[in-house]
């Protein structure tokens, strides 16, 4: 019987033939904790008495999600995750370094590993052919210890994706149509197999956007096969060896499959307080903003910044509007600051702040006010999320963001296009 590419990854990793439904223990190649749910994670890890790291160099705590430290209570924390890397020799992902998932592809997941990380937007790493889930803190704490944890194998639904992305139209704008079609809970603990001709001419950057917000939909992983592309991601990075093809088998079985043509897809914008709420341009454009934000695990590679500032160069942004920009990662930045794309951004009237997740959890750097809207490149636009239940948060991709900075509303980024 053939098998999907989860099936595939997780048969390898439990050391014998499985199948959905399943109930596993797979080894673990990559496990990873931010700075919000690390110390949790140090913490079931000592009450364990787990004494050392199974795999040290590929147990990794990134300090992101408040980088740099806005209290003493968040700086202790940050004391915790350096003092277990330094005793246990594990990898310690610095302040300005970047954010966790952007790290985690640029530096350390290959084709074909199980990555679990205490995040549930690991499932980013799926794009280069891993099975990335997010787990608990205390799954985490069990993965660095002894290299292993137990799981069901997911049933997994496939998305044919065909046509030609239309003009203004990017992977954000597919993976919110995508969400608003099945709904938040349309695929509850399945894996998200993304194919065909729309993904074959896809970049990785963009296919890394689709898989990070595959649990916006509630699926444990989102998928998509190795090829070409996915050999020169990992050249560019000198990464080439850790390439490896993965695929489903033809005679593969799937849960659902999901025929979607893309040619009529217009922008989309989720609107408070559900991810799944999503509208077209048309039916979203006008609504007053206060601040925009691009950047975050899911917006804020290169490829996202030069979309936005080709929108944004030579213009301003509308009086009575912020905009935030954050890079995912310190090679991003450098990137865009070689390309003066940074520039772009501060002379269009921008503030480009140090790579981190800032303002997506609303912990610092962009805490909105009662009543204030901001239009995100983030995953998210739960009611609090960015830190005041009394927001409201639209999400949207980064041409349509910068589109709005311009025009102090929602609009349409084929107009600047």
């Amino acid at each position: 019987m053939g098998k999907t590419i989860a099936e595939k990854i997780l048969s390898e990793h439990a050391g014998k033939d499985v199948k959905s439904g399943d109930l596993i223990i797979a080894r673990v190649d990559v496990a990873m904790v931010q700075d919000g749910t690390g110390p949790l994670a140090v913490e079931a890890f000592n009450r364990m008495k787990l004494k050392a790291l199974a795999n040290p160099e590929r147990s990794i705590l990134f300090i992101d999600h408040a980088a740099p430290s806005p209290r003493k209570e968040l700086s202790n924390a940050h004391k915790i995750l350096r003092e277990f890397a330094d005793k246990h020799g594990a990898v310690l992902s610095e302040v300005g370094e970047g954010i966790c998932h952007q790290r985690l592809i640029e530096d350390f997941v290959k084709p074909g590993d199980v990555v679990v990380g205490a995040d549930s937007h690991t499932c980013t790493s799926g794009a280069l052919g891993a099975f990335a889930t997010g787990m608990g803190s205390t799954d985490v704490a069990i993965a660095f210890g002894l290299g292993k944890v137990w799981m069901k194998v997911p049933e997994t639904h496939r998305f044919v994706l065909k046509g030609k992305m239309p003009s203004g139209v990017f992977s954000k704008d597919l993976i919110l149509y995508i969400i608003g079609m099945i709904g938040a809970d349309g695929a509850t603990y399945k894996a998200m197999e993304f194919e065909g001709e729309v993904i074959e001419n896809m970049t990785m950057e963009a296919r890394f956007t689709l898989t990070n917000m595959a649990v916006e939909a509630g699926a444990k992983t989102g998928l998509i096969a190795t090829d070409e592309t996915t050999r020169a991601y990992l050249r560019e990075r000198n990464r080439e060896s850790d390439f490896r093809e993965i695929k489903p088998d033809p005679d593969a079985i799937y849960e659902k499959t999901y025929e979607i043509d893309v040619s009529g897809i217009e922008p989309r914008v989720s609107f408070p307080h559900t991810v799944d709420n999503t509208k077209p341009i048309s039916e979203a454009k006008g609504v007053k903003i206060d601040q925009v934000y691009i950047g975050t695990c899911t917006n804020g590679r290169i490829e996202d910044l030069r979309i936005a500032a080709e929108i944004l160069r030579g213009k301003k942004v509308a009086k009575g509007v912020r905009l935030i920009v954050i890079p995912a990662s310190r090679n991003v930045y450098l990137k865009a600051l070689k390309e003066g794309l940074l520039e772009v951004f501060v002379e269009a009237g921008g503030a480009v702040l140090s790579p981190g997740c800032g303002p997506c959890v609303g912990i610092h750097q962009g805490v909105l006010a009662d009543g204030e809207k901001v239009l995100s490149t983030q995953n998210r636009n739960f009611k609090g999320r960015m830190g005041n239940p009394n927001a409201y948060i639209y999400l949207a991709s980064p041409a349509t963001a910068a589109a709005t900075a311009i025009k102090g509303e929602i609009a349409d980024p084929r107009e600047y296009l």
